[in-house]
């Protein structure tokens, strides 16, 4: 079912799928930037959706702020927005009467989010899963560049145009993501979590991946031949499994 909450006067949209009757664990997808919630029957995050119901896993994904049906402009995202976002969501979530575990996925940018979401509520949250993390977004904006464009990371714009003229990001997004303290806050979760990522991945280089697997301290590292930073290609299948298993609550005890 839709749902929708409120965050600071914005209204954020999203989408509840639960097949399991009675309590059951959640997981909450965060999608990547410029993205939304993939709620077409062949999107990855439906099919990643879909699985998870089946094993008896409810998922819950809304599009960020400025993103798909969300309220708010593009321009005034930002990741510290976001992650206001995905703390109302996490609150949302602990209030639903069925809920017995959280689970946090994120894929790219929103890899990033849900592992500092992660490590803000070490205490809360009881698996992650991040799906080509795009970590790198940081060094990026340190060397003045993402996506199309590139400019001076020492006079950052008002304004970026990142793919020629459908996505302008606003300049603060980028002096924020500088100095952005991904790694550090993420370390805070000790639970069992799972990086996968494309080792040809053209958007995000694979030792982001990487290097949550040495930051965290109980993190599987899952490097895939053939899957895109879109997650697509021919071990997508692969990776849904992985991250099935890996979250399956009949298979509890495997990862802790």
């Amino acid at each position: 079912m839709y749902v929708s909450i409120t965050r600071d006067k914005l209204t954020l949209r999203g989408k509840l799928e639960k097949q399991a009757e009675g309590s059951c664990p959640i997981a909450i997808l965060f999608h990547g930037f410029t993205g939304d919630i993939g709620d077409e029957p062949d999107h990855v995050y439906q099919k990643i959706s879909n699985q998870l119901n089946h094993v008896g896993i409810a998922t819950i994904r809304f599009d960020f702020n400025g993103h798909g049906k969300s309220d708010g402009d593009f321009r005034a995202m930002n990741l510290f927005n976001e992650l206001n976002d995905a703390i109302a969501i996490l609150s949302y979530v602990r209030k639903l009467d069925f809920v017995t575990d959280i689970y946090l996925i994120g894929h790219s940018q929103g890899s990033v989010v849900a592992g500092m979401l992660a490590g803000y509520y070490n205490d809360v949250i009881a698996k992650l899963v991040l799906l080509a993390p795009a970590a790198t977004l940081k060094t990026d904006a340190l060397a003045g560049k993402c996506m199309d464009a590139v400019y001076d990371p020492n006079h950052i714009p008002e304004t970026v145009d990142v793919d020629g003229g459908n996505h302008l990001v606003g300049g603060h997004y980028f002096r924020i993501a500088k100095s952005f303290p991904i790694y550090e806050v993420t370390a805070q979760f000790k639970g069992p979590s799972l990086a996968i990522h494309g080792i040809f991945d053209q958007i995000v280089n694979a030792d982001a991946s990487r290097k949550y697997h040495k930051t965290l301290s109980n993190c599987q590292l899952e490097l895939l031949h053939n899957l895109d930073h879109g997650l697509y290609g021919e071990d997508q299948a692969h990776m849904l499994t992985l991250i099935t298993d890996f979250l399956d609550p009949r298979k509890k005890d495997s990862h802790e």
